[in-house]
């Protein structure tokens, strides 16, 4: 349960995140609104993953997959590019989670 809602946690953040560049400065209301809300989600989720997982692990996986997520967001449907550096230094982060997930004792499996 407790990757369940850290996998909540991720997609609030990325829909938030989405939110922070339509909402254009908060001149826009319904993406600042999002934003707002998304951001407060992700916060709320990621304090109920921490009375089970420690808080450096919680927020590399957040945080990591967040930005793993985001980029690719940006590339599918936003148009924007990704080069050779940014998709190596994305394959580290998402190996970095890997480790932690499949190797790490300080989270329980």
């Amino acid at each position: 349960m407790t990757y369940f809602i850290l996998f909540l946690a991720i997609l609030a953040e990325v829909i938030a995140t989405t939110a922070l560049k339509a909402s254009e400065s908060f001149t826009k209301l319904v993406p600042s609104v999002v934003l707002v809300l998304g951001y407060g989600v992700s916060f709320y989720l990621l304090t109920i993953v921490m009375r089970s997982m420690p808080t450096g692990v919680t927020y590399a996986i957040w945080s990591g997959l967040g930005i793993v997520l985001i980029s690719l967001f940006g590339y599918l449907f936003a148009n924007e590019k990704l080069d050779l550096a940014a998709c190596i230094g994305m394959s580290l982060i998402i190996a970095g989670v890997v480790v932690i997930n499949v190797f790490s004792k300080t989270i329980s499996h």
